[in-house]
This record gives structure tokens, C-alpha cells and sequence, in this order.
């Protein structure tokens, strides 16, 4: 085990208390932006309404709207579209995560050596003790930097990959606590939440744009009813808060869903030491490597896709190579924050 927790005061970790708390907390961020979704269709269908009826006030179009009196046309052509594209995406979204990496499957026929052959185990004996009924297929992505993801939208779909460098670099039992942390990610079905909680943001804000710049350039050929202006205001305000809102909620998902897989971990372990060392060591291989990881992420497309799904956020180390305006906001909880969940907080030195 790293020495370095050594520096680290231990106690044992509340894996259920924080499973409970952040599923918790996971049920609120969807349910809002299902909420969000469907109040951006509302949105449109009364604006469209106010068109029709000018004179109507706002309280009249949404009680007719929410009575069905007036069909909401356009919140149904929103769900049905938003349907659509998420079975689209749940189909693409495995090869798209292993898009620009080399990379080769593991399984017990093809695996090339010892090293290869301890990964799978390590990964299968992790799926029984998760309790899953399909063996995730596992990949091995031909790269020097330590990280790891998971990917499918259901267990039987499920993957998980991991770079050769976090193979050669961990000892068993921080290998096993990374896939347990991974194998969690898909016992819990983070992939299909985090996927719909991002189409569904991504998909209303676009709607937003078209009603927002319809609104202002009508708004300027007409002078329609007070509610068709009132509704104006709203969709401009909407247009330049709802992105913002929508990017810190899917932030904290994601670093909720973290620290889930973190007490998942835990849990299949048994014990918190394995997964707080494969933190500390993956942390200080990235600071110690941090030019070299910089150069070989610039030069691998799409990290930038796989970034939230990594079980350690490169940008943490300093690794700046994104170039998405969203690198500012963290994905992952801290380290510090991380340990602290697995219950290692730093002695004062």
C-alpha cells in the first residue's frame, strides 16, 4: 500500500451514508432537468399560443395548456424528439468514448500476457461481487497516463476501459479498488443518467436559442399582446441564466456520482485503504508527469468527451490541454474531498 497515506489520519468510511446521500441528491438533479425540459416545451407552446390569442393572459394559456384544452404540440414533438436522440446516443455513445485511442479488448482467450489475464480476472471478480449479470467487456487503451472509465448504458452493454500506464503503475488490490470503482459506475447506471441529464440540458438550451432569437426579431415587427411581450422577457432572461444553471447542475452530478463509485468501491472492498492509494498515486503521477501527460492528451482526439468519465480529472494536476470553456468548473470532486469521503483527512503538518 502507497505510503503515502501514512500522512493521512484514517477512520472508516460511511460508504452507505454517502450512497444514500448522493443518490439522494442525484434524484433531485434529474427531476430538474426533466422539469427544465418540459417547462422549455411549455415555454413554446405558449408563445405559440399568445401568437394565436394576443389578448389572452399568461395564467389563461397555461391553464389551458396544463387542462389540455390547447394540445401542447410543441412540448410532445420535444419529448418524442428527446426520446429519439437519447436511444441514438445510448447506441453510439460505447464507440464514441474509444474514439483516437489505440486500444485492444481482454478476454480470457485473447489476453497476451499475465498482466492482461490478472486485469480481467480483477474485473470479473469485481462483477460478481457487484452483483451483475452481464461481464462487462474490457478494454486496454495504449497510453502512458493512469486513468481509467467505464461506459454502457446498461450492464449488458457495459464496458470498461483502462490505460496501460494505471496498469503498470498499481498493485492489485488498487487495481481491483479501480474497477470496483468502475464496475459501480455501472451497478449504479451512471452512464445512462449523466447521458440524459447532458442531452436533455444540451437539447433545451438549443431550443431556447431558436425561440430566443424568433422572439426578438418578432418582438421588433410587431406589437402583439402584453402577454407575448412578457413572454419575451422571460425567454431572453432564460437565454443567457439557463446555461449556466444547466452546466453547475451537471457538474455537481457528475461529482456526486463520483463519490458514489467511491463508497461503491469501497463496499465490494471491504476495506477503504486500496482505493485511497490508487488516488494518491494516480494525483502524484500526474503532477510528476504533467508536461508529458499534457503532449500525449493534445495529441489523442476527443479526451476532452471522455474527461467526466475518467475516475481522476487530468485538470486537478494542471493538465490545461482542454480547450472547452467549461474546463474552469471541476467534474470530480478534489482529492482532498475524495479521501476525505473514503476517510483519510490529512494530518497538520
Amino acid at each position: 500500500m502507497s505510503d503515502n497515506l501514512n500522512r493521512y489520519a484514517i477512520s472508516t468510511a460511511d460508504w452507505r451514508a454517502t450512497l444514500r446521500r448522493n443518490n439522494f441528491r442525484t434524484r433531485v438533479v434529474i427531476t430538474l432537468f426533466f422539469l427544465i425540459y418540459a417547462g422549455i416545451g411549455m415555454l413554446v407552446d405558449m408563445y405559440m399560443v399568445s401568437i394565436t390569442y394576443p389578448s389572452a393572459a399568461l395564467s389563461q394559456i397555461f391553464h389551458a395548456l396544463i387542462t389540455l384544452q390547447i394540445f401542447p404540440i410543441a412540448t410532445s414533438i420535444m419529448l418524442v424528439i428527446a426520446a429519439v436522440s437519447l436511444l441514438i446516443s445510448y447506441t453510439l455513445y460505447d464507440k464514441l468514448m474509444l474514439l483516437g485511442t489505440e486500444y485492444h479488448e481482454v478476454t480470457p482467450a485473447t489476453a497476451q500476457n499475465t498482466v492482461e489475464q490478472q486485469l480481467y480476472n480483477v474485473v470479473e471478480e469485481m462483477k460478481i461481487a457487484a452483483g451483475l449479470r452481464y461481464m462487462p467487456r474490457v478494454f486496454i487503451i495504449n497510453a502512458n497516463y493512469m486513468n481509467a472509465f467505464a461506459s454502457g448504458y446498461s450492464e449488458k452493454s457495459a464496458m470498461v476501459a483502462i490505460t496501460r500506464g494505471l496498469i503498470e503503475k498499481l498493485n492489485r488490490d488498487e487495481l481491483q479498488a479501480v474497477m470496483a470503482h468502475e464496475l459501480s459506475h455501472i451497478r449504479h447506471l451512471d452512464i445512462k443518467l449523466t447521458l440524459t441529464a447532458s442531452l436533455l440540458a444540451n437539447l433545451s438550451i438549443m431550443v431556447l436559442d431558436i425561440l430566443f432569437y424568433n422572439a426578438i426579431f418578432s418582438s421588433r415587427r410587431s406589437s402583439e399582446g402584453r402577454s407575448r411581450h412578457s413572454l419575451a422577457m422571460i425567454i431572453i432572461i432564460l437565454r443567457y441564466t439557463l446555461p449556466i444553471i444547466s452546466l453547475l447542475l451537471l457538474l455537481y452530478l457528475s461529482r456526486t456520482r463520483e463519490l458514489m463509485a467511491d463508497a461503491g468501491s469501497v463496499e465490494l472492498m471491504r476495506t477503504n485503504r486500496p482505493l485511497a492509494s490508487a488516488l494518491i498515486k494516480i494525483s502524484t503521477d500526474y503532477s510528476q508527469n504533467r508536461d508529458q501527460y499534457a503532449s500525449d492528451y493534445n495529441r489523442t482526439p476527443h479526451e476532452n468527451i471522455r474527461r467526466e468519465v475518467y475516475i481522476y480529472d487530468p485538470l486537478e494536476a494542471g493538465i490545461k490541454s482542454f480547450t472547452s470553456i467549461n474546463d474552469i468548473f471541476s467534474t470530480h470532486p478534489s482529492l482532498a474531498a475524495r479521501l476525505a469521503a473514503l476517510g483519510f483527512k490529512k494530518n497538520p503538518t
